[in-house]
């Protein structure tokens, strides 16, 4: 990439601070651990922490996330309620 052009492609923000499902999962008294124990599709620590801190998560692996979460606590939950961006 050239130095000398003006960068045209918007920055996303990488960290949008921490994120509603860290509240639940402190609801329920849950460990990351618990979330990727739970779940039948691959997920993984980093995943489950990515989402807590508020790192951007591809929806492939929040809809992962969401569903291990409604699985451990019996609950449905929904993408909005779990991430607020």
């Amino acid at each position: 990439m050239r130095r000398d052009l003006p960068d045209t492609h918007p920055k996303t923000e990488i960290e949008l601070g921490e994120q509603p499902i860290a509240k639940i999962i402190a609801e329920h008294k849950l460990k990351p651990h618990d979330i990727v124990a739970a779940s039948t599709e691959q997920i993984t620590h980093k995943m489950i922490a990515k989402a807590v801190k508020g790192r951007r998560l591809t929806p492939n692996v929040q809809q992962k996330v969401l569903n291990a979460l409604n699985k451990l606590t019996g609950k449905k939950y929904s993408l909005k309620d779990l991430f607020n961006y």
